[in-house]
């Protein structure tokens, strides 16, 4: 099995924060996607609660979250959605089983 992991990062946003959420996330999202040590990055919200989402993050290898961290468009987000979550947002982390390799989780090319 690789080194790669995925995290799933559960969020609460204020009701009336949703909408901004959207947009400084997306901007995460879409910086995100072009570091070497991200496979995905996909960004979710519940359809039975618009103020909960799920970020989906399939890191390539263990220190790739911790460069994720030191990048200016992850500061920024984190910065600009503090005060948006209604409570703190949290982590579960696990080991990729399947695809069992890289080339599963990669999107696909346009």
């Amino acid at each position: 099995m690789s080194s790669m992991f995925v995290a799933l990062i559960s969020i609460k946003v204020k009701p009336e924060y949703v909408a901004q959420f959207v947009e400084a996330t997306l901007d995460n999202v879409r910086n995100s996607v072009q570091e070497p040590g991200i496979l995905r990055f996909d960004f979710i919200q519940q359809a039975d609660d618009p103020t909960r989402f799920v970020l989906i993050e399939a890191y390539r290898n263990p220190e790739a979250p911790a460069a994720h961290r030191e990048t200016a468009h992850y500061q920024r987000w984190r910065d600009t959605v503090s005060d948006w979550m209604a409570e703190p947002r949290t982590a579960l982390k696990y080991q990729q089983i399947y695809p069992p390799d890289e080339a599963g989780w990669q999107y696909p090319k346009p």
